[in-house]
């Protein structure tokens, strides 16, 4: 081959590359944490106004039977394995600023996946998966850039817990003024202007808002005066949230990005309080359990011309299932290493297929459990809630790990006909709960002991 045809050859590789980047969409997954149900517009919510996250969801489909873990590191760590987070030890609490462990090595990360199908990465906010050592962090873990903090429950204004600054850019402690929601969304506008045209970008957006400690600059609450507190300050937070929001897709406008980006929105879990902090009507209870209140969130996926607009899907979903959806979309060439609990979602999201998973495993942990399996959901010690882990003052009860879950304590309902699991049909149902509790139990088994426990 002499030196024009090779040449011409590098040039076809390289046109061939920047077309093949381009048909990628660029990826914003914005997770909000601690968000109610019923708080948001598209999912049926009136008492707080979240005009930027309806427009969005409005241009795409609602997922209303979209679900996650209880509370927040295992949903995180759902997310970027594809794997059930007992697999790894992860299914109980969250990963705490003290705890010697993290998301395991040994588990594949979406944004390594992602960085082989050409994109960049960058994530955004809350980290939460562990950072005792710097193999944990999340430059570490397929990020190339990460801008917030490691762990949960800081301070909106200071981005202190317990009176330690945690609050980064790439691994450097960074002391920097402002509101953390105006922050991350400011962040995210700079990102989104400075990526190449001709490069795919995967932009992570887990904002630490709408989790406590409840704090909002007081123009916010302004409009929300007829709400007591703490669920005025709340709304207020909920409302900077959806601001920040708007400016992430208004940045996606002006770059001419918008057509080919893939916008994807949930909560991490059900609302905490549900009643005097949250909403999430019409569902059961509420973060930290095992109830619909717990586990179900409000979702969204919204992509111009790929996703039809006005559109929902009430096909069961799981958090597991975007490692491998993504992976699919993007034609990346890295697999996760273990074997994957999540299911390709895109012909349900995009075609109204049925779901692919014949069964969901909500948690399997030393104390409780829950699954479903088609219309039927069997919850296992429901009455017991997580620890919520996330206040610096929060303990994890050693009895409440110690001891295997009494058999008698079983809860069986029919999602179809009451998704408020309000009848328990445990007793009228005994075949139903042994067809459940056999699948369930073949799962249980594949459980690691929870890293917290051993802790």
């Amino acid at each position: 081959m002499n030196i024009k045809q090779t040449l011409l050859l590098l040039c076809a590789v390289t046109i061939g590359a920047t077309l093949h980047a381009a048909e990628k969409p660029d990826i914003v997954f914005i997770l909000a944490d601690d968000l109610g149900y019923n708080d948001v517009g598209f999912a049926g919510g009136k008492e707080i106004k979240t005009p930027n996250l309806d427009k969005l969801a409005a241009g795409g489909t609602v997922l209303k039977q979209f679900y996650v873990q209880p509370v927040c590191s295992p949903t995180r760590a759902s997310l970027m394995t594809g794997r059930y987070p007992m697999r790894y030890g992860l299914q109980v609490g969250v990963i705490r600023p003290w705890a010697n462990y993290g998301l395991p090595l040994e588990e594949q990360m979406l944004p390594d996946a992602l960085r082989s199908a050409g994109y960049s990465t960058t994530i955004l906010g809350k980290w939460h998966l562990g950072s005792f050592d710097k193999a944990y962090a999340p430059t570490n873990r397929g990020f190339e850039h990460h801008y917030g903090h490691l762990f949960g429950a800081i301070d909106y204004f200071t981005h202190e817990r317990d009176g330690k600054l945690d609050w980064y850019r790439d691994g450097e402690v960074l002391k920097e003024k402002g509101y953390s929601t105006h922050l991350i969304a400011s962040e995210a506008e700079r990102v989104i202007k400075a990526q190449p045209k001709n490069k795919p970008l995967f932009l992570y957006v887990p904002f630490n808002a709408v989790h406590a400690p409840h704090e909002v600059p007081e123009s916010y609450k302004e409009p929300y005066k007829n709400l007591p507190e703490p669920r005025r300050t709340y709304a207020g937070m909920l409302a900077a949230l959806d601001e920040g929001v708007g400016k992430i897709v208004a940045a996606i406008d002006s770059t001419g990005r918008r057509k080919n980006t893939l916008f994807i929105f949930s909560s991490d879990n059900g609302g905490p309080a549900p009643g005097k902090v949250t909403d999430n009507t019409p569902f059961r209870a509420g973060k930290g359990t095992l109830y619909e209140g717990g586990v179900r969130v409000c979702a969204f996926v919204a992509w111009d011309g790929h996703i039809k607009a006005g559109t929902s899907v009430n096909e069961p979903l799981h958090m597991v299932d975007w490692y491998p959806t993504l992976s699919k979309l993007t034609h990346a060439s890295v697999k996760q290493k273990l074997p994957l609990d999540g299911l390709d979602a895109w012909p349900t999201i995009a075609k109204g297929k049925r779901s692919p998973h014949d069964a969901i495993l909500f948690n399997s942990t030393p104390y409780n459990g829950a699954i479903r399996i088609g219309d039927w959901k069997l919850v296992l010690a429901g009455n017991h809630s997580e620890v919520d882990g996330e206040a610096p003052d929060a303990k994890v009860g050693k009895k409440a790990g110690s001891k295997r879950m009494k058999a008698d304590l079983l809860e069986l309902f029919n999602l179809r006909d009451d998704p408020s699991e309000t009848k328990n049909l445990a007793d009228a149902n005994p075949g139903k709960v042994k067809e459940l509790r056999e699948r369930y139990e073949v799962l249980a088994k594949q459980a690691a002991t929870p890293k917290n426990l051993k802790e």
